[in-house]
């Protein structure tokens, strides 16, 4: 409680320059909690993992096999959503038989939105992180301009109070800005750093389905040319049976 009391009694004798502090604290913690729980609860590191899983599907031609594999996932596990819907993407490409092109450039529209949702709002810290430094500054410039020009008019024996008051005015406005900027710099630089590791880890399971459906999209789709004409051929040798 003593502690508690002395805070508020700090952020009382800051001044103006208080307020916007504590709204730039709150809106990064805020943020900072979002965050967290976006970028280590609720995705993972896990999905090279999870297409490896598909790799003997893509490579025999079992494209169908692997769009249901990949709606399940997506439906049931929130951190591989990403990649999974990527992998139904470029696998109904494939299975139309697009070619490499429309694959990547399905599986590529995905990624973008996954891509763009890991960065989401983590920048903001930064630019937080700075104006609470700033504005701590401002209120310092004003409690010591206060602080001079109430001593300049004053009494003798006010003058001492007056500019111990404006003082601690601009020390207290610095120091709530430092606490502010501090935790909001902290945890952009430990965010930024899991986005990108998120983002890596899903650009290269997304890699590795694309590498496969590509290699393997001629071969299925020779298979399915071959399929056609043998079909075409039994129907000619059935047409000259009948005859």
């Amino acid at each position: 409680m003593e502690f508690i009391s002395k805070l508020a009694k700090a952020f009382e004798e800051g001044g103006f320059f208080m307020w916007p502090i504590l709204a730039i604290q709150l809106v990064s913690i805020a943020i900072i909690v979002e965050r967290v729980y976006a970028l280590y609860f609720k995705r993972k590191q896990n999905q090279i993992a999870f297409i490896a899983n598909l790799e003997d599907n893509i490579r025999r031609g079992e494209v169908d096999a692997v769009i249901a594999k990949a709606q399940s996932a997506a439906e049931t596990q929130p951190e591989v959503q990403a990649v999974a819907r990527a992998v139904i993407a470029g696998a109904q490409a494939a299975k139309n038989f697009g070619g490499k092109d429309e694959i990547q450039g399905k599986m590529d529209e995905i990624l973008l939105e996954a891509n763009g949702q890991l960065e989401r709002r983590v920048g903001f810290l930064s630019m937080l992180g700075n104006v609470a430094t700033l504005t701590g500054l401002l209120g310092t410039i004003t409690g010591m301009i206060k602080s001079f020009s109430a001593v300049s008019y004053a009494n003798p024996s006010e003058k001492a109070a007056l500019l111990a008051a404006g003082i601690s005015e601009a020390m207290n406005a610095t120091a709530f800005g430092l606490i502010a900027a501090i935790p909001a710099l902290v945890a952009f630089a430990i965010l930024q750093n899991r986005a990108n590791q998120l983002a890596e880890d899903l650009n290269q399971g997304a890699l590795k389905v694309f590498n496969w459906l590509s290699f393997a999209f001629d071969p299925v789709a020779l298979r399915a040319t071959h399929s056609l004409r043998a079909e075409a051929m039994g129907n000619r040798e059935l047409g000259k049976d009948l005859n």
